[in-house]
């Protein structure tokens, strides 16, 4: 049973010590290893005292009697909310030298750029390194149309770049009884009157974009079917990411079997089969546009047990979104073990998601 513990400032800054230690080490730190190496001007039975109150608190444990202690999740959690220093403009990983040349001597080329990228991400990190590739932007819709079915149903055709079509039942979209009282010739033509306005508002338009118009500009003769317009733009939106998920660039798997945190060879082995051979419950962790909880423009931290996925609840997970035309079209991402250099990784994974969405 963990003790609700308000962290004063000698709590912080033993916390922060430990992790930091235990980070660089990890090996479990004790008392008298934090007053050797770190200016605490207290005795040795003063920070064995504090570490206990963390210990209850549930910021840390003890791997095995008479050890000292190492973070848990809450703990880590703790440390990178509120104990890390990540001010951008001095923490932000001078990474753009690499990418440089890599972007330039590989231009042309998308797949071999990320491929580069994510082994350089590697090889900084000493993680496994994750990028998604670039969803297509230029997804442009052409021309729409609403079909009545013979159930009753209603089917949106899409005619979008190179003039492939696309098509989809729209679900929760079923004619009423009151409606279908109506010949079918008028609501076949209502449904044709409100395709050509779609049409013509919507021709030209990123796919991506479409969900975020002005509705206010709408004509005033179509504020009747606003509601199902937005609805029916956000199902576009969302149909047709899922038609251009992307696999995911995976590097640097001999750099996590080298972490001491993996040395147990069915551990290891079930990671890296998730990550070999489940990748689509991987993609919705890094690259998700439909939830509503996730800012764009912030780092994505994943901590052992808050990661979803037992196979990953061992690891931490780092991710940022890349965007080009200010919208995100990709994901750059780390993963290690909990015991991570947070302040290099996050720090990394921004600036290389900062370049990224730079350059495209």
């Amino acid at each position: 049973m963990t003790v609700q513990l308000q962290l004063n400032e000698r709590h912080q800054r033993i916390l922060r010590a430990t992790i930091k230690h235990y980070i660089a080490t990890a090996e479990p730190v004790g008392s008298k290893t934090l007053l050797q190496e770190y200016d605490f001007s207290i005795s040795s039975a003063t920070i064995r005292n504090v570490m206990g109150k963390l210990e209850k608190a549930g910021f840390l444990y003890q791997p095995y009697t008479s050890s000292g202690r190492v973070p848990s999740d809450s703990g880590y959690r703790i440390y990178v909310d509120r104990l890390l220093d990540l001010d951008h403009n001095v923490n932000k990983f001078p990474v753009e030298n690499f990418l440089d040349a890599t972007w330039q001597y590989f231009a042309g080329s998308y797949d071999l750029i990320f491929h580069k990228i994510a082994n350089i991400l590697a090889d900084l990190s000493g993680c496994i390194a994750l990028i998604t590739l670039p969803q297509t932007m230029s997804s442009i819709l052409h021309h729409l149309q609403l079909v009545r079915l013979p159930n009753e149903q209603i089917m949106l055709v899409m005619v979008i770049d190179n003039y492939q079509t696309e098509s989809f039942i729209l679900d929760g979209y079923q004619l009423t009884a009151e409606e279908t009282e109506y010949s079918s010739e008028i609501i076949d033509r209502e449904l044709e009157i409100l395709s050509n306005f779609l049409s013509h508002k919507l021709k030209g338009i990123s796919i991506k974009k479409i969900s975020s118009l002005n509705w206010q500009e709408l004509d005033d003769e179509f504020k009747n079917y606003a509601n199902f317009i937005k609805d029916l733009l956000s199902k576009i939106k969302s149909k047709h990411l899922d038609f251009q998920s992307t696999p995911i660039l995976l590097q640097g798997f001999s750099k996590l079997v080298q972490q001491p945190e993996f040395t147990q060879i069915e551990e290891i082995k079930l990671l890296l089969n998730f990550l070999e051979q489940e990748q689509e419950q991987l993609f919705p962790l890094i690259f998700n546009l439909n939830n509503d909880n996730i800012s764009f423009n912030k780092v994505q931290i994943r901590i052992g047990t808050e990661n979803p996925l037992a196979s990953m609840r061992s690891c931490s997970l780092i991710s940022a979104y890349y965007s080009q035309d200010e919208l995100p079209v990709g994901s750059v991402g780390l993963i290690g073990p909990t015991r991570l250099p947070y302040e290099q990784a996050i720090a990394l994974v921004e600036s290389t998601a900062d370049y990224l969405s730079e350059k495209l």
